[in-house]
């Protein structure tokens, strides 16, 4: 089990950060993020949906003004060994969970906790989104002008604020929340019972 590291003194604490708003949300987490993930990508979003990004650049779908399902991606990261974990809550739209039996047995994580409302992006440990944004195309700037979400973020590599996060998240991952929660009843698969990986 992960321990936090105990806590600076956040009144005199200096952290870098960019803001991040609107249609930056593709440049800063897809494209500098997401796809040059080495070792790990773990997302918590509240809605998930089947993300479509423009192809990759030097590729005929590229030059072709393709789009490619962000999914897809994620993996073929995954069989190059990137640990790949999704949380979320509610349920997957449709076409993703088309896209996921299409993938068969992916080694993409997705596991699902209707309290989890978290939005956040973290990537090989060194890069962390935090925000507004939910992992749809309209929400990371995916979609046109007049189509995305208006969200807004920040972007940061401070290894403290990379270190809460992530404890957050693989405590909720690992189910370390669910013996307390007082809608266990309710969930289909507590989190506690799927094991650490």
């Amino acid at each position: 089990m992960p321990v936090a590291p105990a806590a600076p003194d956040l009144a005199r604490r200096t952290v870098t950060l960019a803001l991040v708003r609107d249609g930056e949300h593709y440049a800063e987490i897809v494209e500098r993020g997401v796809r040059r993930a080495r070792a790990s990508v773990w997302i918590a979003t509240a809605n998930l949906k089947d993300v479509h990004v423009e192809a990759r650049v030097g590729t005929r779908a590229r030059a072709a003004r393709a789009f490619t399902s962000l999914f897809d991606e994620l993996a073929e990261a995954a069989t190059r060994g990137v640990e790949v974990r999704i949380l979320y809550s509610g349920h997957a739209s449709r076409p993703l969970a088309a896209r996921m039996q299409k993938l068969g047995r992916s080694t993409i994580g997705l596991r699902c906790c209707g309290r989890s409302h978290l939005k956040m992006i973290a990537v090989d440990g060194q890069l962390l989104y935090l925000g507004s944004a939910n992992f749809t195309g309209a929400g990371l700037g995916a979609k046109g002008d007049h189509r995305r979400n208006f969200e807004a973020g920040i972007v940061t590599d401070d290894d403290w604020v990379l270190d809460q996060m992530q404890a957050t998240f693989d405590g909720i991952w690992r189910g370390q929340r669910c013996a307390g929660c007082r809608v266990r009843s309710e969930c289909a698969q507590p989190l506690d019972r799927l094991g650490s990986r």
